[in-house]
């Protein structure tokens, strides 16, 4: 197991002993969910524990269903006690996040707005002084007239480059496109690019995900973890 491999798995150990009996769950999309998910079973079958899980993407569905977590859509629960998700970057001291490089990032925000507590597991890589350091912020459009939207993004001070998959636009599970959008950390204030954002016509979300963390669960290469607060 590599460094990150190994900070990964830490982080899901930690915050899958957050998780009590009969909780509702919001089960995000990345690479350290697919550490979490293993964690969940491997208690579910030592220690019996059930849990119902939201997924936020297809991928997350598949493998919860390989390991029996109960599922259930949205609509059939009042609301979440706990969303747990990754992060492409994680901005120390705000805790504010970009996400959705795994391309689930609309799906992600409905889930993390459904959830009473909104945890966030990630390895050292992912902390930042400011977002935009060293990833993309991810835009979702709809394929109408989207080379339109582009320019529409570009001119709030970002450069949208339209994600490919196998050669063709990448599709999220929504149907939607996606515009990577480089240079955000020169772009202004996240709150205000967000706003920017979402008051083009054709921009259905963005993976600005700003002021909604309760804790940054941080896996380090070592197999321990450290734990941010806002603030």
């Amino acid at each position: 197991m590599n460094d990150a491999a190994r900070g990964k798995q830490a982080a899901a150990e930690s915050v899958v002993a957050l998780i009590e009996p009969g909780m509702r769950l919001g089960l995000g999309t990345g690479s350290t969910m697919v550490f979490v998910l293993d964690a969940i079973g491997r208690r579910m079958a030592a220690d019996g524990l059930r849990v119902v899980g939201v997924p936020t993407s297809e991928r997350t569905r598949e493998q919860a269903e390989r390991l029996g977590i109960t599922l259930a859509d949205l609509a059939d629960v009042d609301a979440l006690d706990l969303a747990i998700d990754g992060a492409d970057e994680v901005a120390t001291g705000s805790l504010d996040l970009v996400k959705g490089l795994g391309g689930a990032l609309l799906r992600e925000k409905i889930i993390q707005q459904a959830a009473r507590r909104f945890v966030v597991v990630a390895d050292e890589s992912k902390i930042v002084d400011r977002l935009g350091m060293h990833a993309p912020l991810p835009v979702e459009v709809v394929p109408f007239a989207h080379a339109a939207t582009a320019r529409a993004i570009a001119a709030l001070g970002v450069r949208p480059a339209l994600r490919m998959a196998g050669g063709a636009p990448y599709r999220t599970d929504n149907g939607n496109l996606i515009y990577d959008c480089a240079g955000i950390d020169g772009a202004g204030a996240p709150a205000a690019l967000q706003a920017g954002l979402l008051a083009i016509a054709g921009v259905v979300e963005t993976g600005f995900f700003l002021g909604v963390t309760e804790r940054a669960i941080i896996g380090r290469p070592d197999g321990g973890c450290t734990v941010l607060l806002p603030g």
